[in-house]
């Protein structure tokens, strides 16, 4: 049953919020005045005890639920060894055991993969682009727009999601130039000729930037999240990436993708580009690899990455020892139930979303594949105009339901339940969920 209309926060955390305010930078993007105490598989608990259902799972981190038992018991079990032992300058069992683990799942071949560890996805996409630089001795690249690949000045140079993550962090790194990402479902390219809109995307890129503005030669790496996340949870053409992998071939160009929020079985297989067949040349990872404990990584074909001299890159807190234990952890439940659960549950999500949305013209969109879910809310489905004030109810109303969800794109919710979800937890929190559109709606449209 929805637990609607409780008031919050409650006192507790009208406290803490206060204090927060008083020490936190305020760049920080808090949707909803949600201060958590505890967490236990896909709920949460405040600190007044409130009760949530939680589909953001940090972000896509907690990837085995919260404080999944097998991932708690692994942190302790290396935290009583030693907390740290930098892996840069020296030797340590997990983290050789972490990068094997990777490297069997490559998308182009275990025998043929190499891994470097860092802290988060920001700094798994400066090491990749460091990489293709080094390998490729090529100083540009091409990326696409609505993508998001963090905040630091590398990652933010490839970010074209929001224009306030950007805003007044000019200059950027230069030599990185953006084309439209293919969104079918709403083209900004003319796809008229075209079977498949994302191989009109690839061919834009051809015979349009390479040759007006970025010559081919100079490309070290094309950047692409195999589905877009902070841009909207939006599922590309199948063309797209066998396309742009015929493309990078073409030229010499690497194929840098990042699953960062795909990968890690989030989409119901290992990697996103594995839906397509398409091997990259580097892969970024980070999120759900460690169940929530800070772990990136970058896999390489071992030609590219065997170039890189000692000292080239390097992380004193990458490969942390407790992260990889966790990491190992969370790879074992992936590898033995977790994304075959994940690809399960997210088609029996899907159906009833779509069922759902056959109720409320607002939904002009589901999408997704696996756990990584997206529906986009518009104010006419003819014209498909977006309602940016109507999903930002949503996710509002969905907090008083007691169910957490978070935005992306312009008026795009996406539900990100941990890969352990059950069929009741899921029938559960759509209930919640289209009491909360119900309500939106009322007051909104």
């Amino acid at each position: 049953m929805t637990t609607a209309h409780k008031v919050l926060p409650g006192p507790r955390a009208k406290e803490l919020i206060a204090r927060d305010a008083a020490v936190i930078s305020p760049s920080y993007t808090r949707g909803y005045p949600l201060v958590m105490a505890r967490g236990k598989g896909a709920r949460v608990w405040d600190v007044d005890g409130n009760e949530f259902i939680d589909f953001t799972t940090g972000i896509a981190v907690t990837a085995t639920g919260h404080a999944h038992p097998a991932v708690v018991q692994a942190i302790k079990d290396q935290a009583d060894k030693f907390i740290h032992m930098s892996g840069t300058d020296f030797y340590y069992e997990p983290q050789i055991e972490m990068a094997e683990r990777l490297a069997s799942i490559a998308p182009f071949g275990g025998d043929d993969a190499m891994v470097f560890f860092c802290n988060s996805g920001a700094e798994a996409i400066e090491a990749a682009a460091k990489l293709a630089r080094y390998y490729t001795e090529r100083g540009r690249f091409i990326a696409f727009l609505r993508g998001f690949h963090g905040r630091t000045m590398g990652a933010l140079s490839f970010t074209a999601s929001k224009y306030i993550q950007r805003e007044d962090f000019f200059p950027l790194v230069p030599g990185i130039t953006h084309v439209p990402y293919p969104n079918t479902y709403r083209p900004v390219i003319n796809p008229d000729g075209y079977a498949d809109y994302g191989e009109r995307i690839v061919d834009y890129i051809e015979k349009e930037i390479f040759q007006t503005i970025v010559p081919a030669k100079e490309v070290a790496g094309i950047l692409v999240e195999p589905i877009q996340g902070e841009g909207g949870y939006v599922v590309p053409p199948d063309g797209f990436l066998p396309a742009l992998r015929r493309l990078c071939d073409k030229y010499s160009i690497l194929l840098i993708v990042d699953e960062v929020q795909t990968g890690m079985g989030r989409t119901g297989k290992w990697w996103a580009v594995n839906h397509w067949d398409v091997q990259p040349d580097i892969v970024c990872s980070a999120k759900g690899i460690a169940s929530g404990m800070p772990l990136g990584a970058i896999i390489a074909r071992k030609n590219i990455m065997k170039t890189w001299a000692p000292g080239a890159h390097a992380s004193t807190f990458g490969g942390n020892p407790v992260s990889c234990a966790a990491g190992i952890a969370t790879f074992d439940l992936l590898k033995n139930g977790l994304i075959d659960n994940a690809a399960a549950m997210g088609e029996y999500m899907m159906g009833r979303l779509r069922e759902i949305q056959e109720r409320h013209p607002s939904i002009g969109q589901v999408r997704g594949k696996g756990l990584m879910i997206g529906v986009e809310f518009v104010k006419d489905r003819e014209t498909r105009e977006y309602a940016a004030d109507l999903r930002n109810a949503i996710v509002d109303c969905a907090f008083e339901e007691s169910l957490l969800i978070l935005g992306c794109g312009t008026s795009t919710i996406r539900l990100i339940p941990p890969l352990n979800v059950d069929r009741e937890t899921i029938d559960e929190a759509l209930v919640r969920f289209e009491h909360a559109i119900t309500r939106a709606e009322e007051t909104t449209l």
